[in-house]
């Protein structure tokens, strides 16, 4: 049995010493998956978009033609009230036709077509800013993989060492037990706690898979076996917001300017050079009854006075839009702040909890040194040693976990910050 256990706790060393090789990062890992994120693609899509809305606009400076055509019957048409003698004034048919062409040239559009422009590059930046938020929130799910990774991999390495003296305390049992001085049971029970003690290890290689499998999807890379996980440098708390919700919030507001330039551009007038030329019955000679050829041509004003009676409610309403989004910036503003004074608090918890691991482990060790020496001289039962001994690795599991929250807790904070 003791072969066994020895051969299987070997080939877990291995692979774990193999599990370190090619080093890897968390901004390398965070770089990644904002490159390899599908959304990403979507800004690209924008810009062409955006490129093509715009050339459509500033095509509509170019002259504008157009063809029509009309055939009517009247039920009444122009004539002559006179009557002269000899003479035969000839009368105009009531069906009348007109097949014409025009170019129309815009000379004077009030703003319109530049408030137009800059409507489309307001909705794609705020377009590339709602790609930016989710990108954010992809940022923070790596981290908590990439951490997720470091705290197993400690975990394994103390387990390791508990392994390790259980080993070592089964290597002494076994000849105690040979030499008469110690019973069987003793042993069977140390081993009994090292197949315990795998059974963990195999638990955290499962987990350790998960999240390795789960990073590879976000990085669109193998992680194999020889990739090491560097632990971060500690990051410094920083205060300052810079979220990209914010600058969302400052985009959206910037859209009404836009929106109130459109509006402006509507009470403005319009001027167009326009020439047409035609053929019909009758022509632009109203008294011929006959098909002719005919041309006109000049300036043409439009002015729609009607866009004055909602001018200032609409204007009124995109203040009130306005407002709005300062409200929500204010109330993400707040629901933030009351976060970072939250995780602040979380940060100084964790690092009392660490001083008081250390000053517990040290208590700890000298109570398991005390209790293996009592063990050799048969002063105390094998449980006994086993139950101190897994005090111990549970101290220092315990600071194994909060020194790693500890350093999640601070990114955490600099995540809610946007540092």
């Amino acid at each position: 049995m003791k072969k066994y256990i020895s051969i299987a706790f070997t080939c877990i060393l291995f692979l774990v010493q193999n599990s370190f090789g090619q080093n890897i990062t968390l901004e390398e890992c965070v770089k990644k998956a904002i490159e390899n994120y599908p959304l990403v693609k979507q800004n690209e899509l924008l810009e062409l978009t955006a490129n093509i809305q715009s050339d459509n606009l500033s095509k509509l400076w170019f002259p504008q033609v157009q063809i029509a055509g009309q055939a009517t019957y009247q039920s009444d048409v122009t004539g002559l009230p006179i009557k002269l003698p000899n003479v035969e004034i000839p009368k105009l048919s009531k069906d009348q036709y007109k097949l014409f062409a025009e170019i129309n040239q815009s000379i004077y559009d009030g703003g319109w077509n530049q408030a137009q422009k800059k409507l489309i590059t307001g909705n794609t930046t705020i377009e590339h800013e709602k790609i930016n938020v989710e990108l954010y929130r992809i940022k923070e799910k790596v981290e908590q993989l990439f951490f997720g990774i470091l705290m197993i991999r400690e975990q394994k390495k103390q387990l390791q060492l508990l392994v390790s003296d259980l080993l070592a305390a089964l290597q002494k049992t076994n000849v105690a037990v040979k030499n008469g001085i110690a019973l069987q049971l003793s042993a069977d029970l140390i081993q009994v706690e090292i197949l315990k003690q795998n059974q963990r290890m195999t638990e955290l290689n499962a987990s350790e898979s998960g999240f390795i499998d789960a990073l590879e999807l976000f990085v669109q890379m193998q992680l194999n076996n020889n990739f090491t996980f560097v632990t971060p440098t500690l990051a410094q708390q920083l205060n300052e917001l810079k979220r990209p919700e914010l600058q969302l919030y400052e985009t959206q507001k910037n859209l009404f300017l836009a929106q109130s330039d459109i509006l402006r551009s509507k009470t403005m007038p319009r001027l167009n050079l326009f020439a047409q030329a035609g053929y019909g019955r009758p022509a632009l000679n109203m008294l011929s009854n006959s098909f002719d050829p005919y041309a006109i041509g000049g300036l043409r004003l439009n002015w729609n006075i009607s866009s004055f009676y909602t001018y200032k409610k609409e204007t009124r309403l995109l203040d009130l839009q306005r407002q709005q989004i300062d409200i929500q910036k204010e109330v993400f503003t707040f629901q933030t702040k009351v976060q970072q004074a939250q995780q602040d608090a979380e940060i100084k918890k964790i690092s009392q909890l660490i001083q008081q691991d250390d000053e517990i482990i040290s208590l700890r060790k000298t109570i398991k040194n005390t209790a293996q020496v009592q063990l050799d001289n048969g002063v105390i039962q094998t449980d006994d040693y086993l139950r101190y001994t897994n005090a111990e690795d549970q101290a220092i599991q315990n600071k194994i976990v909060h020194q790693m929250q500890w350093m999640m807790a601070i990114y955490n904070y600099n995540h809610l910050t946007g540092n």
